[in-house]
């Protein structure tokens, strides 16, 4: 990546961007969350706490032209970047933020809280935009087990070691049946026979195989 840049993902990197045109500012908020306590015979004290999420929040322009902007493989118009940010808030999953500038680096999970994009008038095909997202902190349930101790016989609750986070979607599969091509599975099972090509790239297929596929073989779908 550039010395500047920003980056969205999801699913582990399954799909992923970088913004085309780096937008002019970014917001970063990171606010703490101390309290103020009256304590007798001290008077009025303060009290750190662990600080809040970040907000992030930055706009720019998807261009129609792509040429002079940031190439992204799979990303050739604004409408690309739209339905992917758009699915990925369907989804209700968090997704990777990474900005780089002059030796800072964030790289969080992040949920998208707010996605906002504008016609631009005077240059028909470009599409302006906000984008707000806050910081994700992957948890889970604790299992407690009832053990008993050694010595006195009583019931001592010991919690499980939590399992490391996996942000990846389980992917959905589909058998082939007879008389069925990419275009058609993508088109019943996604919505759009042109994502057909998202399926040979999850999948591996090639275009000869793409041509003969053989009936029971089990195919993985896009997110």
């Amino acid at each position: 990546m550039a010395d500047y840049s920003i980056e969205l993902s999801f699913n582990n990197r399954e799909v992923v961007f970088q913004i085309p045109v780096l937008p002019e500012e970014i917001e970063i908020k990171g606010e703490g969350q101390g309290e103020e306590h009256n304590v007798a015979g001290l008077g009025q004290i303060h009290t750190i706490e662990a600080p809040k999420l970040k907000e992030i929040t930055f706009s720019g322009v998807f261009p129609a032209d792509m040429e002079n902007a940031i190439q992204s493989k799979g990303f050739d118009a604004p409408a690309d970047y739209i339905r992917h940010i758009e699915d990925w808030m369907t989804k209700k999953k968090p997704i990777r933020f990474i900005f780089i500038s002059q030796g800072l680096k964030i790289n969080i999970p992040v949920s998208i809280e707010q996605f906002d994009y504008k016609e631009v008038g005077g240059t028909p095909g470009d599409f302006d935009y906000t984008l707000s997202v806050k910081e994700y902190v992957f948890y889970s349930a604790k299992k407690v087990v009832f053990a008993k101790a050694a010595s006195s016989g009583k019931k001592q609750a010991a919690a499980s070691k939590p399992k490391r986070p996996d942000e990846r979607a389980k992917p959905k599969t589909v058998k082939v049946k007879s008389g069925d091509s990419l275009w058609s599975i993508a088109k019943a099972n996604l919505g759009d026979g042109s994502r057909y090509k998202e399926i040979m790239k999850l999948n591996n297929i090639t275009e000869a195989q793409a041509k003969k596929l053989k009936v029971g073989t089990v195919i993985k779908l896009p997110g």
